[in-house]
């Protein structure tokens, strides 16, 4: 691993880190991580304290920088040499940020219980070895603080029968992070994008001490968990509840808190923290099959009911209506409509049946699509070809059909 990311971090470190495009200015490369930096903050509110943090795969310093401003010490540990002398040269403005070549195995640099909130990116996806993943989220334990935080991001495409390497990491199934946390100790609080290359976890390390005896937990309200609306789709994308529980016992997590829709389990996809009122946000996703009208939303933990059942109604889900999400180069993703490598992209949603896309460049068939399916929840798919020959430079016309549907031309510039 270290000998591919120094060859990595010489040829182009911002491209392999920031899978933007080849050649990133520094301000450019570091804008790329405001949503990765917004997702991790909105975590922090899970804290009390915010002492010091730790970043395992910090590469050149893009999150680092900017997660500093919230800990008095943040620490980040990357295998590679060439990423660590980037990352001390970019950091030398932010005199609370360390960064420290590692094992590229373990987090040996480190005492146990230093850390309030260890966070990784796109790091885990690169890693070969089903051991040294999980050997790494044993250490994220051992580092922790009693009560820290733990968010990670993992390669949770189905299991392949290919063989692993630095780039093309071990994948890692939902049920394996279930099965870890129970067997480790952590709470499991969130547990979103299954089935994709960035699975997101959080977990936390439990407090020291005796948790509060709290009064009888009570279900709020129910809304739909992504329109906020008090009616939810049986099936599809849009089929998942919040369930605004008051009270909920502080020992409950993804594992442990079981919500059943009409007698079937949901899967859990993410716990919220108690806000002032003490109530907490459940989000879960509807089991298949299940029926529509009012259907009864009941909590158990460890098999006993936690609270009176609250009613919520389900409607038939509408149809699948597929929309073009992104036409990009298929390398430089964040270059637009401007076509650098001569192959294109093309970032569709809803779609039931990939093996009907058909693309043409000004009335020339594509020839070599390939499809990948990059959410089966969400029915998300990329599809990537190459220009056919006799496109030149200029401004052309890429039309895009699926079936019987034809879509308005987007327009791209080769250059």
């Amino acid at each position: 691993m270290r000998a591919d990311w120094n060859q990595r971090a010489g040829e182009d470190a911002y491209y392999y880190v920031a899978f933007g495009r080849r050649g990133q200015e520094d301000d450019e490369f570091f804008a790329t991580g405001s949503d990765v930096v917004r997702s991790l903050v909105t975590e922090l509110k899970r804290l009390g304290r915010r002492d010091r943090a730790l970043e395992i795969g910090c590469g050149p310093g893009r999150l680092m920088r900017p997660m500093a401003r919230h800990f008095g010490e943040i620490h980040g540990v990357d295998v590679s040499d060439e990423m660590i002398r980037m990352a001390a040269e970019r950091l030398r403005g932010t005199p609370n940020a360390h960064p420290h070549r590692g094992s590229g195995a373990d987090l040996a640099l480190f005492a146990g219980e230093t850390f309030d909130f260890v966070y990784s990116y796109a790091v885990f996806q690169h890693i070969p070895s089903r051991e040294v993943v999980f050997d790494y989220l044993r250490e994220a334990w051992r580092v922790l603080k009693p009560g820290g935080i733990l968010r990670c991001q993992l390669n949770g495409l189905p299991p392949h029968a290919q063989k692993y390497d630095t780039w093309s990491g071990v994948r890692i199934t939902p049920e394996e992070i279930r099965a870890f946390t129970r067997e480790q100790g952590f709470r499991l609080l969130a547990l979103e994008q299954i089935w994709t290359q960035y699975m997101w976890i959080t977990c936390r390390k439990p407090p020291e001490g005796a948790a509060p005896e709290l009064p009888a937990a009570a279900i709020r309200n129910i809304s739909n968990a992504l329109t906020g609306e008090a009616v939810a789709p049986s099936a599809g994308a849009m089929a998942a509840l919040s369930v605004w529980v008051e009270n909920l016992p502080a020992a409950c997590d993804l594992n442990r808190l079981e919500v059943a829709a009409d007698g079937a389990p949901c899967r859990g996809i993410y716990l919220g923290e108690p806000a002032a009122d003490g109530v907490s946000q459940v989000n879960v996703a509807l089991p298949e099959g299940i029926r529509t009208g009012l259907v009864p939303i009941e909590l158990r933990s460890n098999g006993l009911p936690l609270c009176a059942p609250v009613w919520v109604r389900l409607m038939p889900p509408g149809p699948l209506v597929p929309r073009i999400a992104a036409v990009t180069d298929g390398v430089n993703l964040v270059s637009g409509d401007r076509i650098l490598s001569r192959s294109v992209k093309v970032a569709m949603m809803e779609v039931s049946d990939p093996a009907r896309f058909r693309a043409t460049v000004d009335g020339l068939e594509t020839a070599e699509v390939e499809s990948f399916c990059t959410d089966p929840l969400l029915s998300r798919y990329e599809f990537n070809f190459r220009l056919p020959e006799g496109i030149g430079r200029g401004r052309h016309e890429v039309r895009i059909e699926l079936g019987k549907r034809v879509f308005a031309p987007v327009a791209i510039e080769v250059v």
